[in-house]
């Protein structure tokens, strides 16, 4: 069976159904926790990309941001059913020529290792430059973590939470602190 496919500019009446793909596309993927309520305001017009299928359903999303000569991929997501299917690249071939037409020579996106996303990203064409640490401190993994994390709180306020970034070259000590540490990588391509 053939599934037909059209992506077009993302609208207002699109934010349920933008915040059902990318919350199920990140399910399976190092950014499962990242949930939003609503869809961030404030990127450049015409480089928030929907695909919806037959039905008119949104099941893959691309928005990218724009200063200058850099675009940045902020959020690009596929529906679980509707990945292998080629969504995602016509989805960045999409985003390539519009961010071509507003002066971009540059496309990148930060992701954190994981392991299908980091092949897409080196299929398309993409080449990791930069990286540093994503770490979490939680409570309900170890109750000590964010106070190792933060250090003293101030008076009547406890720790549960805490995310941080740091340099690569603490990987293997905060691997050995932290349960949960990632790798945060930057892709870039000309366009």
């Amino acid at each position: 069976m053939t599934l037909s496919y059209t992506i077009r500019e993302y609208t207002t009446a699109d934010e349920t159904a933008w915040l059902h793909c990318r919350v199920l596309s990140f399910l399976n993927t190092a950014y499962f926790d990242d949930v939003l309520r609503a869809k961030p305001d404030g990127l450049a017009p015409g480089l928030e990309l929907v695909a919806v299928d037959a039905d008119g359903s949104v099941v893959g999303i691309m928005d990218t941001s724009t200063d200058g000569a850099l675009a940045t991929i902020d959020t690009v997501a596929v529906h679980p059913d509707h990945q292998h299917r080629g969504l995602g690249r016509q989805l960045l071939e999409r985003t390539r020529s519009r961010a071509r037409a507003l002066g971009a020579t540059t496309l990148d996106a930060w992701t954190r290792d994981d392991a299908d996303t980091l092949a897409w990203y080196r299929a398309m064409g993409f080449a990791e430059s930069d990286q540093y640490l994503h770490v979490y401190a939680n409570y309900y993994t170890d109750r000590d973590e964010p106070g190792r994390a933060i250090g003293a709180p101030r008076p009547g306020l406890r720790p549960i939470m805490a995310f941080l970034h740091a340099n690569l070259a603490d990987e293997r000590q905060l691997r050995g602190e932290f349960a949960r540490v990632h790798v945060c990588r930057r892709f870039a391509m000309p366009i």
